[in-house]
Order: C-alpha cells, then sequence, then structure tokens
C-alpha cells in the first residue's frame, strides 16, 4: 500500500529526521536529513541514536515479559507484594492494582505534575503513595489514563525482582541479545554509541539534552542542585523511575527496527526464540479500547492499548488515531518530549514496519490531519 505524503509539508529548517523501513528479514530502505550536532556540522543518519520518549515503553515491556518467562514476575499479582510496599488507590483500597494494568495504563495511577521525575537520592514510594498520584473516580482496572508513573512504578518492580539498577536489567534482559548498542540515559551505551549521539535543541538554538560532545555523560541522571551523581550509593528496588523507563531510551531508528523485527517475528531474532509467541501475543493485543467513556483518549491519540503498545485506528467520532489516512491498522507506539517526535510501528498484515525519529520540532508543531503532527505523518508515509 502506497501513502502520498502531504504535498505541502516539509520538515522545517533546523529539524533532524531520520527513518527506516523494515519487513520480517531486514531494513528494505532509509533516509536522513539535517544535523546530528550543529556544533560540529555532524548529520544525522538512520543509525544515530537519540531519545526516543515514550516509544522507550516498548523496551520496558519487553524486559518485563523477559522477567515473566523466567518466571521471576507474575502480570496479574499485586505490585505491592513485589514493591514490599502497599500501591493503592486510597479511594478504591481493597483493589490490588497489578503490572498488567501499570503497562495498560488502567490502574488509576496518573501523572500529578512531573511525580514520574525522581532524582537520584530519593524514593519513589512517596511519590506513588500521594493521593494526588490517583485517580479518586475510577477503579483499577476500569479506565485508562495514560502516566509515565506507571513506568517508573514497572521499573521499580524490576529492580525488585532483580536486585539490579533497571538500566542494567534492560540491557541485559533485552538490548543485547538483541544486538544493540542502545541504553536508558547513557548509562550503558559503548563510547561509539555516545559519540554519535543526536543533540536535542530548543527553538532559540540552546542545547536541552544530550549534547555530549564525543563522551559519555558523567552523570547519567538527574540529581538534586548540589547533590553529587555517587550512583555507587544506589539502592535497587527504592527508585526505578532514576533511569528513565518511562522514555529514557537512546536508540537510532535502524536499532528500533530490530525490535520491530522480533515483534513481526513472532519473538524471534535472528533464528533464535527471544520471546514467546504468546508473549507477543500478550503485549500487542489490546487491554482496553475506547467504548466512549471509559478512558481518556488525550483529543483522540489514545484509542486502543496493549502492554506498551499502541493499536491504530479505532473507528468513532471521538478517535482520530489513523496514522496513515487509510485505516491500515498498525501496533506500535508513539514518542514525543524534549521536542522530539518518534514512532515504531507495525502493520500485522503485511508483516512490514516503521521506525522513526524527528528531532527540534519546537514545543507546537505542525498538526496533521490525525491527532498525530505533520511531521509523524510525513514520516510514517514511507511505511509502504
Amino acid at each position: 500500500m502506497t501513502v502520498d505524503r502531504p504535498a505541502s509539508y516539509a520538515p522545517p529548517p533546523g529539524v533532524a529526521w531520520a527513518w527506516a523501513r523494515f519487513d520480517a528479514t531486514a531494513v528494505r530502505a532509509q533516509a536522513a536529513g539535517g544535523l546530528a550536532d550543529r556544533r560540529t556540522g555532524r548529520r544525522i543518519t538512520p543509525d544515530d541514536p537519540i531519545r526516543v520518549a515514550s516509544v522507550s515503553k516498548i523496551a520496558t515491556a519487553l524486559t518485563v515479559m523477559r522477567l515473566v518467562e523466567q518466571g521471576r514476575l507474575d502480570l496479574d499479582a499485586d505490585v505491592s507484594t513485589m514493591l514490599g510496599w502497599t500501591l493503592r488507590n486510597p479511594a478504591f483500597p481493597d483493589r490490588p492494582i497489578t503490572l498488567r494494568m501499570l503497562l495498560s495504563h488502567t490502574g488509576s495511577v496518573r501523572d500529578n505534575g512531573e511525580n514520574y521525575v525522581v532524582r537520584l537520592g530519593k524514593e519513589i514510594r512517596p511519590q506513588a503513595q500521594d493521593p494526588g498520584s490517583f485517580d479518586p473516580d475510577h477503579a483499577p482496572g476500569s479506565f485508562f489514563r495514560y502516566s509515565n508513573l506507571n513506568f517508573g512504578l514497572v521499573g521499580t518492580v524490576i529492580e525488585r525482582a532483580t536486585g539490579e539498577r533497571f538500566d542494567r536489567v534492560a540491557r541485559a534482559q533485552v538490548l543485547e541479545p538483541l544486538g544493540l548498542d542502545a541504553c536508558f540515559n547513557y548509562a550503558t551505551c559503548t563510547p561509539a554509541a555516545a559519540a554519535r549521539a543526536v543533540v536535542l535543541y530548543d527553538e532559540d538554538g540552546s542545547a536541552i539534552l544530550d549534547d555530549l560532545q564525543g563522551k559519555l555523560p558523567a552523570c547519567p541522571v538527574f540529581t538534586e542542585p548540589g547533590t553529587p551523581c555517587t550512583l555507587d550509593s544506589y539502592r535497587p528496588g527504592s527508585n526505578g523511575a532514576l533511569f528513565s523507563p518511562q522514555g529514557g531510551l537512546r536508540i537510532s531508528a535502524t536499532g528500533l527496527s530490530v525490535i520491530g523485527r522480533m515483534l513481526l517475528n513472532d519473538g524471534r531474532h535472528d533464528g533464535r526464540a527471544f520471546l514467546s509467541p504468546t508473549s507477543v501475543r500478550t503485549m500487542t493485543s489490546p487491554v482496553w479500547t475506547f467504548d466512549g467513556g471509559n478512558g481518556a483518549t488525550d483529543d483522540g491519540f489514545y484509542c486502543s492499548y496493549g502492554l506498551a503498545i499502541q493499536l491504530l485506528p479505532v473507528s468513532g467520532a471521538d478517535c482520530r488515531d489513523d496514522l496513515s489516512g487509510t485505516g491500515r491498522r498498525l501496533v506500535g507506539h508513539a514518542g514525543e518530549a524534549y521536542r522530539v517526535r518518534s514512532g515504531l510501528w507495525l502493520d500485522p498484515a503485511t508483516r512490514t514496519g516503521i521506525a522513526f525519529v524527528a528531532a527540534n520540532n519546537g514545543k507546537d508543531p505542525p498538526a496533521g490531519r490525525s491527532s498525530f503532527k505533520a511531521i509523524e505523518e510525513w514520516l510514517a508515509a514511507n511505511l509502504r
């Protein structure tokens, strides 16, 4: 299926973009444009790592599913038993919250400001037990509300189950087995990956994030002002939000295509089982679908969701999630943060996919015909 790009749209000057189109076997086409580093004039390529924002949630969910298959986590157990402290919506104290609910944003947890940013030296428990971090009107399991705090809690559960930092578990369970030089917050990437980092810029030209100048960062996490970055003293299981499991993955468009190909191949990578077909189906099957009143769609952007997977499109006047404009069924995830727009989208019918990133879009990039931005629709149109 061929989708023509909007004739009236082209990326504005200053936007750095890259995409990789793939099938179940290999990358079939790729392209890029713009600068990865304005200071040096280095141009972006599809192999350059960038903070892919909420597309990171797929890698976090894959980490969970690998641990589930190893018998170390349970999707439907009360996460309080895994955390070591009680996680309950105070309006519904008798309703357990599960990993399945956290991964599908149906656990009644909500973002309260930036409560999902928990800096080094702090613990996630006070934020997670704050009544403001819960939806008082909807019981766990009954309503969809997108929340980054969910994934800080997931990261904490992962740490409690393994006794190791989230970023290291994600690398050992997902990134290394898939052959990816990718990482959360540049904490476990190689110096070679850091040398190719895409710098993220604000409208005034100042660097917002990842101006690494060719080397790994001295401190890969957020700290309190004046607090030293002493990761050696960090206690795994106290703050799984530290390495940004909701959005901190640094990976390239071609790297995302590796994840996409594994999902298209029902969990197999390079001919070997990475994840079972049952686990892939569990991730990519809807846990929640909008019925007119059972969730917050964010202007029709979220209308069906699995485990860290969006399912597009959903028909109905309140849903505006048709990324392709053709009704083509896609599964994957979008990302948006620090002026980046990103996406990993698979077409199960044709067993093809597209991975894309676009940096330096400004605070309010041009709208598309759907609830996606024009830059996302333009990049996604490369999925033939």
